[in-house]
């Protein structure tokens, strides 16, 4: 291909980032995704599980394997949701909230370095158009059903 499709263009700068994660995540014996899991539960009030996986964009079943490896590390504890007897909340430990505060130093520090780097202008674009392509794949799904070979 001449030219780079958006699909390659949003799944390398992805990757380039993951990897960044991955690699910082590593440091400490971890994983982008419990980073990132840790960054999502409510550090003061605990998390109902059933609540985290839409919030992340993650199956149960995805999760449900980071939980557990969470809990064993010592990083969260489950109780039960004291409204529902149904819900458990995922709260975090003394570990799991200094864990939490390196995630979140992390994805902070490289949020900084990019507004560094990128003027205002350009990122409101970069987001709007991030927006619109969310948009695109998440409810219209037409151009499959269009293309003519």
């Amino acid at each position: 291909m001449k030219h780079k499709t958006i699909d390659h263009i949003l799944r390398s700068v992805w990757m380039a980032v993951s990897k960044m994660y991955q690699e910082e995540a590593l440091k400490l014996d971890s994983t982008m995704a419990t980073g990132f899991t840790l960054i999502s539960i409510d550090p003061e009030q605990g998390s109902p599980s059933t609540a985290l996986g839409p919030k992340m964009g993650m199956e149960a079943t995805s999760l449900s394997r980071i939980l557990k490896s969470m809990e064993e590390r010592g990083l969260i504890t489950r109780k039960p949701h004291p409204e529902d007897g149904r819900s458990v909340l995922i709260c975090l430990t003394e570990f799991g909230q200094e864990m939490r505060e390196y995630s979140k130093d992390i994805v902070l520090g490289f949020d900084q370095m990019v507004r560094q780097k990128i003027s205002e202008a350009d990122l409101k674009i970069f987001s709007k158009v991030a927006e619109s392509i969310m948009d695109l794949a998440q409810n219209n799904n037409s151009f499959s059903r269009n293309k003519t070979f």
